[in-house]
């Protein structure tokens, strides 16, 4: 479904990503682990138009290397950012109508599918959104993507900072994704949600892939886990 073929994307001068390659299949969840500065977020953001990249980005068989952000949301793509980028001023329930003109379809989701995945959502939903928990914008930046109907979704950091109850909530909703046939592309630092989650998984170190395989493969590699991922 997505193929990335020697991906370099640039901050300006700096050299961020070194010929990045990987792919991820239909209905398949891979997992992006790293470190802090390793480029995660950076490759989701090359993905998706926001940081100038080179190198062959294919969906679906179509190159969408350049393509600004809202033509490759238009091809099925979804995101969700680290900064949840939510509409502080527009009540749970307009933020989720935003969600819908992405793609203009919405078939497999409806709000009662984003109420039942996160029920605190419905007791909120005339609630501006500014006003929100950070546990509570996050649900709303996850379900407002799906509104949208992606094949494809790409999650950064979904549980940075949340509570351990809402961890889990997250769990059951990329759960949810999997068991409608949805892509998705997880960057996550919690090792343990990843490899619970992950069909497979991609580690990065210094802008490029330095494992690719299941996290059975990845549990019974101590040398990846300690030079790539472990801290201290």
């Amino acid at each position: 479904m997505l193929q990335i073929d020697n991906l370099h994307a640039f901050y300006g001068k700096s050299h961020v990503l070194h010929g990045v390659r990987f792919h991820v299949g239909a209905g398949e969840i891979v997992a992006l682990l790293g470190r802090n500065g390793s480029g995660r977020s950076t490759t989701a953001k090359a993905i998706m138009g926001l940081v100038d990249a080179e190198g062959d980005i294919r969906y679906r068989g179509e190159r969408i290397t350049g393509l600004k952000p809202f033509e490759v949301a238009h091809r099925g793509i979804g995101y969700v950012p680290e900064s949840r980028d939510i509409f502080p001023k527009l009540t749970v329930h307009q933020n989720l109508t935003l969600g819908i003109k992405g793609r203009g379809r919405g078939a497999r989701w409806s709000y009662d599918d984003m109420y039942a995945l996160f029920p605190r959502l419905k007791e909120r939903q005339h609630t501006e959104a500014g006003v929100l928990s950070g546990g509570e914008q996050q649900m709303l930046t996850l379900c407002r993507s799906l509104m949208g109907d992606p094949d494809l979704i790409i999650i950064d950091e979904p549980t940075e900072g949340l509570a351990p109850k809402i961890v889990e909530q997250v769990a059951d909703y990329l759960r949810a994704l999997k068991g409608r046939g949805i892509s998705v592309l997880l960057i996550e630092q919690k090792l343990t949600i990843a490899l619970d989650i992950a069909d497979r998984v991609l580690v990065m170190g210094h802008g490029s892939i330095v494992f690719d395989g299941t996290p059975q493969d990845l549990k019974a590699n101590p040398y990846v886990r300690r030079e790539w991922l472990e801290v201290g």
